[in-house]
């Protein structure tokens, strides 16, 4: 027991390096002055998304800013990426607001803290750097489908319509809701949302350094108060934002509860873990750096287990604020850190004017928001690819906008997996030689000779990885054979590996040529594939001495044999 422990703690220390605690070996002054400036641009850039990803995603302004606030803390002071910014996202507003329409506020507390610890499992579980090549057909395909949803779900305070009652969740019920309240268009409200996206669109032309977001939400803001424009403020719906974070609270949990929300916990954890370590590579890319991906996940499980605790909602990395983070000079985790604290200021100090800020801003903030995720240039160019990688964009995308996120995941990835079977069953084979073989360079794979094979021998050339998809390939490639010869060699130097079907089927093969008084031979297995066979007692079953290095070596054992 005490040794499984010492292993244990042996592992985190191996995959749990926080960033921050290796920049301060050698941090100085000139270093936080950058971090201090980028950390207070980034706060302030935060402020608007954090307020209207906590309303679109069915919860309070005040939870969008205490999630920005406590996750964006711990995953810069725990996280594995020099510059990541953490925080709530585009990303989760379908899945969170889902979970709340059908489980309630405790329900979501439950799914984050659930999300979290598969979050950290991954991470201790060293599945960062697998994460990380989640196929692009599948992230283009909900990306492109959660940008649709979200602005689907900004329509009526886009246009300020006159609602009584919930709108309909589904997305095609969505639309012909909208569709029948054409004549409750509030034109304030529709006037406040164009000026918004405008301001957005063309203010990176003024200016860089102060976000488009921020101008918007000043100016309708003010345009608003000051005229007295009939329209809806976050005042209006909400009422007060409540300054300062709420005392720490525990949700009541069952198991039924634990059943039913496993599946949207997954599906939290899967684009928290994709979403975060996408933003770490881009802000490499951006830097030259290296993040630690498994600390990375380590670090948003954790901040997503401590957020919901304090009426948090997911969170993860957010590329927009960390490239914001990174064109104004953030250096270390520091920024984030600062970042997290400008935003815990600005809601004890300022957030009573927060009420002030229309819904039609907000809206017009998400629309862009929905149009800079929608990836509609990548969605564009991925049609244009191989049909298999079609068929996996297209399927992710209309299940994320006409079912449900976590069906569109899980789908997406199970019909990505068939059809890379298929690819490899494709490429891969057996293929039966009776008379000559060519001579290859293993590297160069260029052909040098043929080599002329006994009377009374053949060749199994296997091609690829010998796994499930190809096993019965064997059978098959022996079925067409009429003749029974003395010796068959299995040529094994294309396999890069094999697993307990394609050992089985061996096994097997071996066997029904043992009954027809037939040697099997194997040759140029690689280091692995040996280690393989041996422990499934393959080679023992063969004999060492019909173990052979490659083909020369089993083509002059198996003259041997056909001269007995």
């Amino acid at each position: 027991m005490l040794a499984l422990t010492e292993k244990i703690k042996l592992n985190i220390k191996e995959v749990f390096h926080p960033k921050l605690f290796t920049t301060l070996k050698t941090y100085n002054r000139q270093i936080f002055y950058k971090d201090l400036i980028a950390g207070l641009i980034v706060g302030v850039v935060a402020l608007p998304l954090a307020i209207a990803f906590g309303i679109a995603s069915g919860v309070t302004p005040e939870q969008g800013l205490i999630t920005a606030i406590i996750a964006g803390f711990l995953i810069s002071f725990l996280g594995g990426s020099r510059v990541q910014i953490g925080g709530p996202t585009g990303a989760f507003i379908v899945i969170v607001y889902g979970i709340v329409q059908q489980y309630g506020v405790d329900g979501l507390m439950v799914a984050t803290i659930m999300a979290g610890l598969m979050l950290v499992a991954m991470g201790l579980l060293r599945l960062g750097s697998i994460i990380k090549f989640m196929p692009y057909p599948i992230v283009v395909g909900f990306t492109s489908g959660i940008a649709v949803v979200i602005f689907s779900s900004q329509i009526s305070d886009l246009f300020g319509l006159q609602i009584s009652g919930p709108v309909p969740a589904g997305f095609v019920e969505k639309w012909s809701f909208y569709a029948s309240h054409l004549d409750d268009i509030n034109l304030w409200a529709t006037g406040i949302s164009v000026v918004t996206i405008l301001i957005i669109a063309l203010w990176p032309r003024v200016s860089k350094t102060i976000p488009g977001t921020l101008v918007a939400l000043v100016l309708t803001t003010i345009l608003v108060a000051v005229f007295q424009i009939p329209v809806e403020t976050i005042g209006s719906r909400f009422g007060d934002i409540k300054a300062g974070i709420p005392a720490p609270s525990l949700p009541s949990v069952n198991f039924e509860m634990f059943r039913m929300l496993l599946a949207p916990a997954f599906t939290i954890a899967m684009l928290g873990a994709i979403e975060s370590l996408l933003s770490a590579m881009v802000a490499d890319g951006a830097t030259g750096g290296r993040h630690r991906s498994n600390t990375e996940l380590i670090g948003q499980g954790i901040a997503n287990i401590v957020t919901p605790i304090f009426g948090g909602i997911p969170a993860t990395g957010a590329i927009a604020r960390t490239m914001t983070n990174i064109r104004n000079g953030g250096k270390t985790p520091v920024a984030g850190i600062v970042h997290s604290i400008t935003l815990l200021l600005i809601m004890l100090f300022f957030g009573r004017w927060a009420k002030l800020v229309p819904m039609s801003t907000l809206a017009g903030i998400l629309v862009m928001v929905a149009y800079n995720m929608s990836e509609w240039r990548s969605f564009r160019a991925l049609l244009g690819n191989h049909r298999f990688d079609v068929a996996v964009l297209l399927v992710t995308f209309f299940l994320t906008v006409l079912i449900d996120l976590t069906v569109a995941i899980q789908f997406g990835l199970l019909l990505a997996v068939l059809l890379f079977l298929r690819r490899i069953i494709e490429t891969s084979g057996v293929e039966v030689i009776e008379r000559e073989i060519a001579e290859e360079d293993a590297e160069a794979g260029d052909e040098t000779a043929r080599l002329s094979i006994p009377e009374g021998v053949d060749v199994f050339e296997v091609n690829g990885p010998f796994f499930f998809g190809v096993a019965s390939r064997f059978e098959e490639a022996e079925r067409n054979i009429t003749r029974t010869p003395k010796v068959r060699i299995v040529r094994l130097w294309r396999v890069p590996f094999m697993d307990a079907t394609g050992v089985n089927n061996l096994r097997n093969f071996i066997r029904m040529n043992h009954r027809k008084n037939v040697v099997v031979l194997l040759s140029g297995a690689n280091t692995q594939v040996r280690e393989v066979l041996e422990k499934s007692g393959i080679l023992e079953l063969v004999g060492s001495e019909n173990v052979c290095a490659d083909i020369h070596a089993a083509l002059e054992r198996a003259r041997e044999l056909t001269q007995l």
